[in-house]
Protein backbone atom coordinates (compact mmCIF):
# COMPACT_ATOMS: atom_id res chain seq x y z
CA UNK A 1 0.00 0.00 0.00
CA UNK A 2 2.84 2.34 -0.81
CA UNK A 3 2.42 5.76 -1.05
CA UNK A 4 4.00 5.72 -4.29
CA UNK A 5 2.01 3.13 -5.69
CA UNK A 6 -0.73 4.51 -4.73
CA UNK A 7 -0.21 8.10 -5.80
CA UNK A 8 1.22 6.77 -9.02
CA UNK A 9 -2.59 4.98 -10.03
CA UNK A 10 -4.08 8.55 -9.33
CA UNK A 11 -2.64 10.16 -11.17
CA UNK A 12 -2.38 8.06 -14.48
CA UNK A 13 -5.97 7.55 -14.09
CA UNK A 14 -7.13 11.30 -14.66
CA UNK A 15 -7.02 10.75 -18.35
CA UNK A 16 -8.91 7.41 -18.43
CA UNK A 17 -11.70 9.33 -16.52
CA UNK A 18 -11.69 12.03 -18.39
CA UNK A 19 -12.68 10.05 -21.34
CA UNK A 20 -14.45 7.69 -19.43
CA UNK A 21 -17.08 11.01 -18.94
CA UNK A 22 -20.41 10.36 -17.00
CA UNK A 23 -22.79 9.21 -19.17
CA UNK A 24 -22.74 5.53 -18.64
CA UNK A 25 -25.46 4.18 -17.10
CA UNK A 26 -25.21 2.66 -13.62
CA UNK A 27 -25.70 -1.09 -13.54
CA UNK A 28 -24.52 -1.19 -10.18
CA UNK A 29 -27.78 -0.14 -7.88
CA UNK A 30 -30.29 -0.58 -9.78
CA UNK A 31 -32.22 -3.65 -10.05
CA UNK A 32 -32.45 -6.39 -6.90
CA UNK A 33 -30.27 -9.50 -6.95
CA UNK A 34 -33.20 -11.86 -6.18
CA UNK A 35 -36.46 -12.83 -8.38
CA UNK A 36 -39.73 -13.32 -6.74
CA UNK A 37 -40.25 -16.58 -5.79
CA UNK A 38 -43.21 -16.79 -7.25
CA UNK A 39 -46.74 -15.59 -8.73
CA UNK A 40 -48.73 -14.47 -5.56
CA UNK A 41 -52.02 -14.42 -7.57
CA UNK A 42 -51.81 -18.06 -8.21
CA UNK A 43 -52.72 -19.29 -5.01
CA UNK A 44 -53.73 -16.38 -2.03
CA UNK A 45 -54.43 -19.27 0.34
CA UNK A 46 -50.73 -20.44 0.14
CA UNK A 47 -48.89 -17.15 0.64
CA UNK A 48 -46.42 -17.17 3.13
CA UNK A 49 -46.23 -14.31 5.55
CA UNK A 50 -43.67 -11.55 4.30
CA UNK A 51 -41.64 -11.66 6.90
CA UNK A 52 -40.32 -15.53 6.10
CA UNK A 53 -39.70 -14.20 2.09
CA UNK A 54 -36.56 -14.09 1.51
CA UNK A 55 -34.75 -10.31 1.80
CA UNK A 56 -33.96 -8.47 -1.71
CA UNK A 57 -30.65 -7.51 -2.24
CA UNK A 58 -29.14 -4.95 -3.90
CA UNK A 59 -26.47 -5.73 -5.86
CA UNK A 60 -23.52 -3.16 -6.05
CA UNK A 61 -19.70 -3.31 -6.55
CA UNK A 62 -16.87 -1.01 -4.28
CA UNK A 63 -13.89 -0.91 -6.02
CA UNK A 64 -10.79 -0.64 -3.92
CA UNK A 65 -7.89 2.14 -4.93
CA UNK A 66 -5.54 -0.52 -4.64
CA UNK A 67 -4.81 -4.41 -3.18
CA UNK A 68 -6.88 -5.40 0.02
CA UNK A 69 -4.78 -3.38 3.80
CA UNK A 70 -5.99 -1.87 6.66
CA UNK A 71 -7.03 0.87 4.74
CA UNK A 72 -9.90 -1.08 3.62
CA UNK A 73 -11.07 -3.14 6.96
CA UNK A 74 -14.13 -1.42 7.22
CA UNK A 75 -15.55 -2.96 4.59
CA UNK A 76 -14.61 -6.21 5.16
CA UNK A 77 -16.27 -6.17 8.55
CA UNK A 78 -19.63 -4.71 7.43
CA UNK A 79 -19.68 -7.29 4.76
CA UNK A 80 -18.78 -10.17 6.97
CA UNK A 81 -20.96 -8.88 10.16
CA UNK A 82 -24.19 -8.83 7.75
CA UNK A 83 -24.19 -5.09 7.93
CA UNK A 84 -24.80 -4.02 4.42
CA UNK A 85 -27.50 -6.86 3.97
CA UNK A 86 -29.18 -5.41 7.17
CA UNK A 87 -29.12 -2.53 4.97
CA UNK A 88 -30.57 -4.53 1.93
CA UNK A 89 -27.33 -4.63 0.19
CA UNK A 90 -25.34 -7.30 -1.43
CA UNK A 91 -21.73 -5.83 -1.70
CA UNK A 92 -18.73 -7.20 -4.20
CA UNK A 93 -15.45 -5.71 -2.67
CA UNK A 94 -13.48 -5.65 -5.95
CA UNK A 95 -9.83 -4.82 -7.07
CA UNK A 96 -9.70 -1.33 -9.29
CA UNK A 97 -7.46 -3.22 -12.21
CA UNK A 98 -6.18 -1.15 -15.00
CA UNK A 99 -8.92 1.16 -15.00
CA UNK A 100 -8.53 2.53 -11.33
CA UNK A 101 -11.29 3.23 -8.98
CA UNK A 102 -11.75 6.31 -9.85
CA UNK A 103 -12.90 5.24 -13.41
CA UNK A 104 -14.71 2.75 -12.36
CA UNK A 105 -17.23 5.00 -10.29
CA UNK A 106 -17.42 7.53 -13.06
CA UNK A 107 -18.92 5.18 -15.78
CA UNK A 108 -21.20 3.40 -13.11
CA UNK A 109 -18.85 0.22 -13.02
CA UNK A 110 -18.93 0.64 -9.36
CA UNK A 111 -20.82 2.49 -7.47
CA UNK A 112 -18.63 3.22 -5.09
CA UNK A 113 -15.06 3.12 -4.76
CA UNK A 114 -11.74 4.13 -2.62
CA UNK A 115 -9.38 7.39 -3.90
CA UNK A 116 -7.32 10.15 -2.32
CA UNK A 117 -7.88 14.00 -1.83
CA UNK A 118 -4.63 14.39 -4.57
CA UNK A 119 -6.96 12.47 -7.18
CA UNK A 120 -9.91 13.79 -6.68
CA UNK A 121 -9.04 17.47 -7.07
CA UNK A 122 -7.58 16.94 -10.32
CA UNK A 123 -10.63 14.78 -11.10
CA UNK A 124 -13.00 17.97 -10.28
CA UNK A 125 -11.04 20.37 -11.72
CA UNK A 126 -11.40 18.43 -15.28
CA UNK A 127 -15.13 18.15 -14.56
CA UNK A 128 -15.27 14.50 -13.40
CA UNK A 129 -18.65 14.01 -11.21
CA UNK A 130 -16.62 12.46 -8.67
CA UNK A 131 -17.64 13.52 -4.84
CA UNK A 132 -16.21 12.12 -1.46
CA UNK A 133 -19.07 11.11 0.66
CA UNK A 134 -16.58 9.81 3.92
CA UNK A 135 -12.83 9.77 5.22
CA UNK A 136 -12.03 6.85 5.96
CA UNK A 137 -8.39 8.17 8.13
CA UNK A 138 -9.11 11.45 9.62
CA UNK A 139 -5.62 12.49 9.29
CA UNK A 140 -2.45 11.94 6.89
CA UNK A 141 -0.74 9.12 7.94
CA UNK A 142 1.45 9.32 5.47
CA UNK A 143 5.18 10.66 5.04
CA UNK A 144 8.89 10.55 4.12
CA UNK A 145 10.64 7.96 5.54
CA UNK A 146 14.35 6.64 5.98
CA UNK A 147 16.41 3.60 7.42
CA UNK A 148 17.70 4.64 11.08
CA UNK A 149 21.49 4.60 9.61
CA UNK A 150 20.61 7.38 7.04
CA UNK A 151 20.24 9.93 9.97
CA UNK A 152 17.58 11.34 8.71
CA UNK A 153 15.94 13.27 11.30
CA UNK A 154 14.37 16.13 10.55
CA UNK A 155 13.45 18.06 6.55
CA UNK A 156 16.80 19.93 6.57
CA UNK A 157 18.59 16.28 6.91
CA UNK A 158 17.16 15.62 3.30
CA UNK A 159 19.94 17.45 1.93
CA UNK A 160 22.49 15.87 0.40
CA UNK A 161 20.59 12.43 0.37
CA UNK A 162 18.49 10.44 -2.44
CA UNK A 163 15.09 10.71 -2.48
CA UNK A 164 13.14 7.53 -4.59
CA UNK A 165 10.05 8.18 -6.08
CA UNK A 166 7.61 8.21 -9.52
CA UNK A 167 8.80 11.21 -10.97
CA UNK A 168 5.69 13.53 -9.94
CA UNK A 169 6.17 17.56 -9.71
CA UNK A 170 3.70 16.95 -5.96
CA UNK A 171 6.53 15.10 -4.59
CA UNK A 172 9.35 17.78 -4.97
CA UNK A 173 6.33 20.65 -3.97
CA UNK A 174 5.94 18.46 -0.69
CA UNK A 175 9.50 18.22 0.24
CA UNK A 176 9.68 21.58 -0.01
CA UNK A 177 6.75 22.69 2.05
CA UNK A 178 8.00 20.68 4.56
CA UNK A 179 12.15 22.03 4.06
CA UNK A 180 11.62 25.66 3.40
CA UNK A 181 10.19 25.97 7.57
CA UNK A 182 13.24 24.25 8.57
CA UNK A 183 15.46 26.17 6.49
CA UNK A 184 16.41 23.24 3.97
CA UNK A 185 17.19 23.25 0.33
CA UNK A 186 14.99 21.34 -1.66
CA UNK A 187 17.57 21.50 -4.43
CA UNK A 188 20.24 19.85 -2.46
CA UNK A 189 18.11 16.64 -2.66
CA UNK A 190 18.94 14.11 -5.51
CA UNK A 191 15.71 13.03 -7.06
CA UNK A 192 15.47 9.57 -8.74
CA UNK A 193 12.26 7.33 -10.35
CA UNK A 194 12.84 3.78 -8.61
CA UNK A 195 10.15 2.67 -10.62
CA UNK A 196 8.12 -0.55 -9.17
CA UNK A 197 10.55 -1.22 -6.38
CA UNK A 198 9.46 -1.62 -3.19
CA UNK A 199 10.66 0.17 -0.35
CA UNK A 200 12.98 -2.03 1.34
CA UNK A 201 14.42 -2.84 -2.11
CA UNK A 202 14.82 0.66 -2.71
CA UNK A 203 16.61 1.82 0.33
CA UNK A 204 19.22 -1.34 0.60
CA UNK A 205 19.96 -0.66 -3.41
CA UNK A 206 20.02 3.27 -4.55
CA UNK A 207 18.18 5.37 -2.20
CA UNK A 208 18.42 7.50 1.34
CA UNK A 209 14.25 7.99 2.03
CA UNK A 210 11.08 7.72 0.32
CA UNK A 211 7.23 8.52 0.66
CA UNK A 212 5.36 6.18 2.76
CA UNK A 213 2.05 5.00 4.18
CA UNK A 214 3.81 4.15 8.10
CA UNK A 215 0.21 1.69 8.88
CA UNK A 216 1.52 -0.30 6.31
CA UNK A 217 4.96 -0.35 5.08
CA UNK A 218 6.11 1.48 8.59
CA UNK A 219 4.59 -1.22 10.40
CA UNK A 220 6.10 -4.04 8.03
CA UNK A 221 9.87 -2.33 9.09
CA UNK A 222 8.85 -2.75 12.50
CA UNK A 223 8.46 -6.50 12.10
CA UNK A 224 11.26 -7.01 9.60
CA UNK A 225 13.38 -5.39 12.36
CA UNK A 226 14.33 -2.90 9.84
CA UNK A 227 13.01 0.42 11.85
CA UNK A 228 12.34 3.87 9.82
CA UNK A 229 12.89 7.63 11.08
CA UNK A 230 9.53 8.58 9.69
CA UNK A 231 9.01 12.57 9.04
CA UNK A 232 4.50 12.57 8.62
CA UNK A 233 4.02 15.44 6.22
CA UNK A 234 1.25 16.81 8.45
CA UNK A 235 3.75 17.44 11.10
CA UNK A 236 5.15 19.93 9.01
CA UNK A 237 2.82 21.39 6.69
CA UNK A 238 -0.52 21.95 7.97
CA UNK A 239 -1.59 22.23 4.01
CA UNK A 240 -0.74 18.52 3.86
CA UNK A 241 -3.04 16.83 5.97
CA UNK A 242 -5.25 16.07 3.48
CA UNK A 243 -7.89 13.29 3.83
CA UNK A 244 -5.86 10.02 1.94
CA UNK A 245 -8.00 7.40 1.70
CA UNK A 246 -12.17 8.74 0.90
CA UNK A 247 -14.79 6.70 -0.16
CA UNK A 248 -16.03 8.31 -3.42
CA UNK A 249 -19.40 8.03 -5.18
CA UNK A 250 -20.83 10.11 -8.51
CA UNK A 251 -22.77 12.99 -8.83
CA UNK A 252 -25.03 10.45 -10.20
CA UNK A 253 -25.24 7.82 -8.05
CA UNK A 254 -26.02 10.52 -5.21
CA UNK A 255 -28.49 12.55 -7.49
CA UNK A 256 -30.70 8.89 -8.61
CA UNK A 257 -29.80 6.88 -5.19
CA UNK A 258 -29.63 9.20 -2.46
CA UNK A 259 -31.49 6.32 -0.10
CA UNK A 260 -28.88 3.62 -1.55
CA UNK A 261 -25.88 6.37 -0.42
CA UNK A 262 -27.36 6.49 3.16
CA UNK A 263 -27.70 2.73 3.36
CA UNK A 264 -24.09 2.02 2.28
CA UNK A 265 -22.20 4.35 4.38
CA UNK A 266 -24.45 3.54 7.47
CA UNK A 267 -23.25 -0.02 7.03
CA UNK A 268 -19.70 0.82 6.37
CA UNK A 269 -19.78 3.40 9.37
CA UNK A 270 -20.78 0.23 11.57
CA UNK A 271 -18.02 -1.50 9.81
CA UNK A 272 -15.72 0.81 10.61
CA UNK A 273 -16.88 1.52 13.97
CA UNK A 274 -16.01 -2.32 14.78
CA UNK A 275 -12.66 -2.23 13.55
CA UNK A 276 -12.23 0.52 15.89
CA UNK A 277 -13.77 -0.62 18.80
CA UNK A 278 -12.25 -4.16 18.03
CA UNK A 279 -8.85 -4.16 15.84
CA UNK A 280 -7.63 -7.50 16.44
CA UNK A 281 -11.07 -9.15 15.36
CA UNK A 282 -11.47 -7.16 12.38
CA UNK A 283 -7.92 -8.09 11.46
CA UNK A 284 -8.98 -11.36 11.45
CA UNK A 285 -11.93 -10.36 9.24
CA UNK A 286 -9.55 -8.69 6.64
CA UNK A 287 -6.87 -11.74 7.47
CA UNK A 288 -9.80 -14.25 6.49
CA UNK A 289 -11.19 -12.55 3.44
CA UNK A 290 -7.81 -12.00 2.12
CA UNK A 291 -5.94 -14.57 2.48
CA UNK A 292 -2.97 -13.53 0.95
CA UNK A 293 -1.84 -11.15 3.24
CA UNK A 294 0.60 -11.27 6.14
CA UNK A 295 -1.74 -12.33 9.68
CA UNK A 296 0.97 -10.74 11.57
CA UNK A 297 1.24 -7.41 9.60
CA UNK A 298 -2.42 -7.22 9.49
CA UNK A 299 -2.86 -7.48 12.90
CA UNK A 300 -0.18 -4.62 13.81
CA UNK A 301 -0.95 -2.63 11.76
CA UNK A 302 -4.68 -2.71 12.31
CA UNK A 303 -3.67 -2.28 16.01
CA UNK A 304 -1.92 0.73 14.73
CA UNK A 305 -4.43 2.24 12.34
CA UNK A 306 -7.51 1.47 14.13
CA UNK A 307 -7.71 4.52 16.91
CA UNK A 308 -6.70 6.91 13.60
CA UNK A 309 -9.65 6.18 11.96
CA UNK A 310 -11.52 8.76 13.85
CA UNK A 311 -9.24 10.23 16.07
CA UNK A 312 -10.24 13.52 17.00
CA UNK A 313 -13.73 14.22 14.38
CA UNK A 314 -16.87 14.31 15.49
CA UNK A 315 -17.72 10.76 14.19
CA UNK A 316 -16.03 8.76 11.46
CA UNK A 317 -16.32 9.91 7.68
CA UNK A 318 -16.47 13.59 8.68
CA UNK A 319 -14.55 15.77 6.03
CA UNK A 320 -14.07 19.41 6.49
CA UNK A 321 -14.44 22.09 3.84
CA UNK A 322 -10.60 23.99 5.26
CA UNK A 323 -8.98 20.78 4.64
CA UNK A 324 -10.08 20.61 0.81
CA UNK A 325 -9.46 24.01 -0.01
CA UNK A 326 -6.00 24.33 2.09
CA UNK A 327 -4.68 21.54 -0.07
CA UNK A 328 -6.65 22.74 -3.43
CA UNK A 329 -5.19 26.30 -2.70
CA UNK A 330 -1.62 25.21 -2.12
CA UNK A 331 -1.58 23.14 -5.31
CA UNK A 332 -2.90 26.28 -6.80
CA UNK A 333 -0.63 28.51 -5.75
CA UNK A 334 2.34 26.25 -7.20
CA UNK A 335 0.90 26.43 -10.53
CA UNK A 336 0.23 22.90 -9.80
CA UNK A 337 -3.63 23.44 -10.88
CA UNK A 338 -5.02 25.17 -13.56
CA UNK A 339 -8.07 27.09 -11.38
CA UNK A 340 -9.04 27.09 -8.01
CA UNK A 341 -11.02 24.09 -6.47
CA UNK A 342 -14.50 24.39 -5.97
CA UNK A 343 -14.68 22.76 -2.56
CA UNK A 344 -17.83 22.58 -1.55
CA UNK A 345 -18.83 20.48 -4.29
CA UNK A 346 -15.94 17.93 -4.50
CA UNK A 347 -17.20 16.01 -0.88
CA UNK A 348 -20.10 15.89 1.17
CA UNK A 349 -21.26 14.91 5.12
CA UNK A 350 -24.84 14.54 4.09
CA UNK A 351 -25.13 11.03 3.91
CA UNK A 352 -23.33 10.26 6.83
CA UNK A 353 -25.85 8.66 10.04
CA UNK A 354 -26.50 11.01 12.86
CA UNK A 355 -25.92 10.64 16.20
CA UNK A 356 -22.58 8.64 16.39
Amino acid sequence: MGVKKTLMLCISCMLVIVMAGCGSNNANSGGNSAAPSGDSSAAPEATAPAADAPKELTKIKVALDWTPNTNHTGLYAAKELGYYEEEGLDVEIVQPGAAGADTMVTSGEAAFGISAQEALTLARLQDVPLVSIAAIIQHNTSGFAAPKDRKIKTPKDFEGKTYGGWGSPAEEAAMKAIMDPEGGDVKKVKLVNIGEADFFTAVKRDIDFAWIFYAWTGIEAELRGEPVDMLYLKDYAPQLDYYTPVLTTSEKEIAKHPELVKAFLAATTKGYQYAIDKPEEAAAILSKAVPDLDPKLVLASQKWLSPKYKDDAARWGEQKAEVWKNYADWMYGLKLLDKPLDAASAFTNDYLPQGQ
